[in-house]
């Protein structure tokens, strides 16, 4: 049997060791807040010789993306940076996310060489903000392509009904609440969001037919919303070459005349709320241990309605 003693001087230490460990989570804030956060989130600078910048977009893209395509333009306009290097790992995401960084592209692109280098899926958004480069590279395996927007909305009316639960909807018109989560689709809101999906598609394949010099009517062939391997894509003309990042460094490189040690440097912006979410991991870790801390914090990526998404 413990002796009594024992066990509460233990818990006097414990409790003293939490609370130590939670006054110097306490001050690692209030530091952070006197210097205004920088210290979390530091930008490569822009380094003082010729170099190319290199832009990573991984996961799903979302609907704000301003402290990246600020970064793209801000590079567009240096001297030192002469071409650009977008690493592309996405399945896609929010249309009007994936318009804003294609936009942001095709700036850089009108006035220096932009390459893209694709990971294991450039796909739907993915592709769309690929399109404007000068060259895109693919592995054989890459899943990319996937042309296409879908909008979805629950329906938990029939729920609703099952469990004795009516909800009144006041609206304006009678396509204001279209879509709703607790009314069915009516055939008018199906009519009207099918065209607002059949805009944002066509606004999609003028993308891809400005970008990759091609027929309107030929994108739309390929435009079906499935996937193609690299190997497929190459023939089609959906990417110019099958190769790894360093074969499009490379390319980059010799079309801007520049040495292949030429130094590349990462853009990097943070994303948007989740420097709250990893600082609260981190105290979380330190209070509860870090198992605890995965099942408390959770994240999420805002869309808008429509998407451009690889779904398999």
């Amino acid at each position: 049997m413990a002796d009594p003693d024992l066990v509460v001087d233990r818990l006097r230490l414990r409790r003293r060791l939490i609370f130590w460990r939670v006054g110097a989570v306490a001050a690692f804030v209030l530091a952070w807040l006197g210097l205004g956060g920088h210290t979390l989130f530091h930008h490569a600078p822009m380094i003082g010789s010729d170099h190319l910048a290199r832009v990573r977009v991984s996961g799903i893209i979302g609907s704000d993306n301003r402290k990246l395509i600020d970064l793209i333009d801000r590079a567009a306009k240096a001297d030192r940076v002469r071409g650009l290097v977008l690493s592309v790992d996405s399945p896609g995401g929010s249309v009007s996310g994936g318009e804003a960084l294609h936009d942001a592209v095709a700036r850089f692109a009108a006035r220096k060489p932009v390459v893209v280098t694709m990971g294991g899926v450039a796909a739907s958004a993915g592709y769309m903000i690929s399109v404007p480069a000068q060259r895109i590279f693919a592995g054989q395996s890459t899943l990319t392509g996937s042309i296409g927007v879908i909008m979805q909305a629950p329906d938990v009316s029939g729920l609703l009904d099952r469990v004795g639960v009516r909800v009144d909807e006041l609206v304006s018109g009678p396509l204001k609440g279209q879509p709703s989560a607790v009314q069915p689709l009516s055939p008018e809101g199906r009519q009207m969001l099918q065209g607002v999906v059949a805009d944002l598609f066509d606004q999609f394949v003028t993308m891809v037919a400005d970008g990759r010099h091609m027929p309107v009517d030929k994108v739309r062939t390929l435009a079906d919303g499935r996937p193609y391997t690299g190997r497929q894509a190459l023939p089609l003309g959906l990417i110019d070459q099958i190769g790894t990042e360093r074969d499009a460094v490379a390319w980059l490189a010799r079309k801007q005349h520049l040495p292949d040690t030429v130094p590349v440097v990462d853009l990097k912006a943070p994303a948007k709320g989740k420097w709250i979410s990893r600082l609260t991991r981190s105290m979380l870790s330190v209070i509860l241990g870090e198992e605890w801390a995965g099942s408390v914090v959770s994240q999420g990526v805002a869309l808008d309605g429509a998407v451009a998404l690889w779904k398999p």
